[in-house]
């Protein structure tokens, strides 16, 4: 049976990682950014995913992230930390290690690089799931990233295998497959989608809510958004996906998170700042990005003024 974790709705943040001047973790920023997340009416924080450019962050670099998400969380929000990585045996140490520091679940990517097949997915994921027993576990399905995709048997395999798999984040944009594992789920398994502009559509099929991008930005348009979507408010939903569908889609002009990161710090939230192999974004992106943001009275007023 699967473990409930009946917090796993509505709209969850893929935090991105500020960095300084030295190309540190920038700890006020991020401290802040966490803050602004609670206050829009956020409820899941999820630290060192793709979003936050986990890839590139150290061991004690991605602790150190977890801590100050979990401590500015202090009980407000619940925290889904990203701890996978294309080695098993790494995956259940950083698993072992956010259970350790508070974490309320881990969120685990497909193994990339390594190109496992379904059996080598079911066995990684079993083994990170066996090591952490009591914490609940989200499979993370972004093939784009990967180049391996967790087909819908092997998902519905694990939902059913290991009681503490408790739901998936599906960015496959392959909808016969979500919806296959929408229909034939075991009950409690929830479904996050992984990409902002198909959030409303599968909400409507069944999922439970979003790991976004876009509510770095605006985490109370996206946060209203879904909750709109999951007490079948369809129209004020509606409104709200094509007010932000523009944005949306300005996010991935380029690799995420370089425009996230680009309107952050048109907004005053950030200064742009990446970890290679990540460069700054064109500046033809960096003025869609403006335009975008002034039409939604989210850059701040000198430079809306000055647009």
């Amino acid at each position: 049976m699967t473990m409930r974790a009946e917090w796993l709705r509505g709209c969850a943040t893929a935090l991105v990682t500020p960095f300084s001047a030295d190309g540190a973790v920038d700890e006020a920023r991020m401290r802040a950014l966490v803050e602004r997340q609670i206050a829009g009416g956020v409820g899941v924080l999820v630290p060192c995913g793709t979003t936050g450019e986990a890839a590139t962050l150290t061991p004690d670099e991605q602790m150190r992230v977890l801590r100050i998400t979990i401590d500015g969380a202090r009980g407000r929000a619940r925290v889904l930390a990203g701890v996978g990585t294309n080695s098993t045996a790494v995956t259940v140490e950083r698993a072992t290690a956010a259970r350790a520091a508070g974490a309320d679940a881990v969120l685990v990517v497909a193994p990339y690089y390594n190109k496992p097949t379904q059996q080598g997915l079911t066995a990684h994921f079993r083994a990170v799931a066996d090591a952490v027993p009591g914490l609940p576990v989200v499979l993370y399905n972004v093939p784009g990233r990967t180049a391996s995709n967790i087909q819908a048997p092997t998902v519905l395999e694990l939902a059913r295998a290991a009681e503490n798999i408790v739901g998936v984040k599906e960015a496959s944009g392959d909808f016969a497959q979500i919806m296959a594992i929408l229909r034939d789920r075991p009950a409690g398994f929830r479904v996050l989608a992984g990409d902002d502009a198909v959030a409303l559509p599968l909400i409507a099929l069944g999922a439970e809510g979003i790991v976004s991008v876009i509510s770095n930005e605006a985490p109370d348009l996206m946060a209203r958004l879904t909750e709109r979507a999951l007490q079948d408010d369809w129209a004020p939903a509606r409104e709200l996906h094509y007010r932000l569908l523009p944005l949306m889609e300005a996010n991935f002009i380029e690799s995420n998170p370089g425009p996230v990161k680009a309107a952050m710090a048109l907004m005053g939230l950030l200064e742009e700042r990446y970890r290679l192999p990540l460069v700054p974004v064109q500046e033809q992106t960096k003025a869609r990005l403006r335009e975008v943001l002034q039409a939604l009275g989210l850059l701040p007023r000198q430079a809306h003024a000055a647009a």
